[in-house]
């Protein structure tokens, strides 16, 4: 008996779990870029699709308008909306075996912003320059979405793994990318009209990451890289073997460090530095005796106070450090930043400083080639409006030496996985136009890039069915050092292949040489640029055709004889 009823209690499960599930997959399903807050573009046919039941009818009611449409065979189904003037907010109704009630639906422009780094840098990174920008940024009609950064090598994703529309406001301002929020906020305050930014960019990202397989194949070596990263099994393997030896040489580099090792910790409040060294900071270690090492490298320095100072909250700037550094104030741990590019801004809790002298120690790792404090960047501890300077002489220590940190794979890097990924799933969507800026990871390989990008340009417009969407792009800024003489730069030779891409149609280049940083590929002037795009989006996009969008480019040059 008791096993009868055993087996009837497995068979309700069963029973209930199928039904559950079968109703589940009977429901309609809607992608992530369509849902609440959403903006839909303006004056152009627009494309609803989803999921349901196969055969099922489902109807769309909006604007007091009755669509209908019946999935196929596989349970996938879509409906045009006719063109729509700017508006909102508006309520969308989706009815089939289950409804669903979209809100605070806007109609306006929707611009499609992508690449790399630069494209990725928000608002908190850049807001010593814009603290007024971020005080007073409250657009309930501007809204914004974040691809979540994926790959996938083996199939265009019909759907984003996630991701919601967001209004810019107070509590999100510091975490939207700048040149998204100020290229969106230029555009909504010139035309008063929604707009909607979905933003697909990742740090890194070479061209090649963000074409389609079928784009690919006119470049042999990416296709036969992107065949090799078929293999979910590989891709385990090679992450598993790279996480293993970057575990294994971070441990070794703690287990060697004397800074750490010694009965009295270098970071520590007070400590003799009679056998530490001296050097001047800001400066790269290339020409002085830290040149070539790998491994950790301590450094102190004394601070003297005043009374102002003592007990207070502060923050400390420490410029850009390569690579990775912890900060130590009076014995107190403050903070620390794994790789090299980010600004090293700490705040200093209260009761960590003091009138009087100070001990602010960096433990500063180097896991391969140039090493040190970057030069023409802010070193000081602020409080309120007062600045003490941390430039001058420091003292240091080395705290371990190591061979380089064996080079990691960066697999979401390779060819195709970001765009099956993050532009595949995005093709039904309607956009303004593109914007693009991206460039520093071909830059070691600029003879190719001519070819690629325009590869890209023309497939995002096959992808999204617009043979004359609007792309707009940032030619890469001025970075590294200078010289007197002519030299071969391959960032110059990026630059040029960026502008050949003017030979498409419904293309335009923002200049912005004069806009970057030589010691630093994340320049933190963000506006000037959004506010290029946006110069260009006027003339190109919105016909204001005799606005002077650009400064003069370069067409000839002539030998004339005296």
């Amino acid at each position: 008996m008791i096993k009868f009823f055993k087996a009837q209690g497995l068979i309700w499960a069963i029973l209930i779990f199928l039904i559950s599930h079968s109703q589940s997959f009977a429901d309609i399903r809607l992608p992530k870029l369509i849902s609440n807050g959403m903006v839909l573009q303006r004056d152009t046919p627009l494309k609803i699709w989803g999921w349901a039941q196969p055969k099922e009818t489902i109807q769309v009611i909006f604007l007091g308008e009755t669509y209908q449409a019946k999935a196929d065979e596989n349970g996938n189904w879509s409906l045009i909306l006719e063109p729509l003037p700017y508006g909102g907010p508006h309520q969308i109704l989706f009815k089939g075996q289950n409804e669903i009630v979209l809100n605070d639906i806007l109609i306006g422009d929707v611009w499609l912003v992508s690449g790399q780094s630069n494209m990725e840098i928000n608002m908190q990174r850049v807001s010593p320059l814009y603290e007024e920008d971020i005080k007073s940024a409250d657009f309930p009609l501007i809204r914004y979405f974040e691809v979540p950064k994926r790959y996938d090598f083996n199939k265009k994703n019909r759907d984003l793994s996630n991701g919601k529309w967001q209004s810019i406001s107070q509590e999100n301002i510091l975490s939207i990318p700048a040149i998204s929020f100020f290229f969106a906020r230029s555009l909504h305050l010139h035309h008063d009209i929604p707009v909607g930014i979905v933003n697909a960019a990742l740090g890194g990202s070479p061209a090649e990451a963000w074409i389609s397989e079928e784009s690919i194949k006119k470049f042999p070596t990416y296709h036969h890289e992107l065949q090799r990263f078929k293999n979910d099994d590989l891709i385990k393997e090679i992450e598993s073997q790279d996480a293993q030896k970057s575990s294994h040489w971070y441990s070794q580099l703690f287990q060697k460090d004397q800074g750490y090792q010694d009965p009295k910790a270098w970071y520590t409040s007070e400590l003799e530095l009679d056998d530490w060294e001296e050097i001047e900071n800001p400066t790269l270690w290339k020409g002085t005796a830290l040149e070539g090492l790998v491994g950790v490298v301590w450094f102190r320095k004394n601070v003297k106070l005043p009374e102002s100072f003592n007990g207070k909250p502060a923050a400390i700037n420490l410029g850009t450090l390569i690579d990775a550094d912890s900060v130590f104030i009076n014995g107190k741990f403050i903070g620390s930043t794994g790789y090299q590019y980010p600004p090293r801004r700490y705040i200093i809790p209260e009761g960590v400083l003091k009138s009087g002298q100070n001990s602010i120690v960096v433990r500063l790792i180097n896991n391969s080639g140039e090493a040190g404090f970057i030069p023409d960047k802010p070193y000081e501890i602020v409080f309120e409006e007062q600045k003490i300077s941390l430039e001058g002489l420091w003292h240091y220590k080395v705290g371990a030496q190591m061979p380089p940190l064996p080079a990691q794979t960066f697999i979401r890097w390779k060819p195709v996985g970001l765009y099956n990924a993050m532009i595949a799933p995005l093709q039904n969507y309607a956009f303004k136009g593109v914007l693009w800026y991206q460039g520093e990871s071909n830059a070691d390989r600029p003879e190719d890039y001519a070819d690629l990008f325009q590869t890209l340009i023309q497939d995002w417009r096959e992808t999204f069915k617009h043979e004359e969407l609007p792309f707009l792009y940032v030619q890469l800024p001025n970075y590294l050092s200078s010289s007197q003489e002519p030299q071969n730069s391959n960032w110059a030779k990026l630059r040029e292949a960026q502008a050949a891409a003017l030979s498409l149609p419904n293309t335009v280049m923002v200049v912005a040489i004069d806009l970057g940083e030589w010691n630093d590929i994340h320049p933190l002037n963000k506006k000037d640029v959004a506010e290029r795009l946006f110069l260009q989006a006027r003339k190109l996009v919105y016909k204001e055709t005799d606005l002077v969008s650009s400064g003069p480019f370069f067409q000839i040059i002539s030998n004339r004889k005296q």
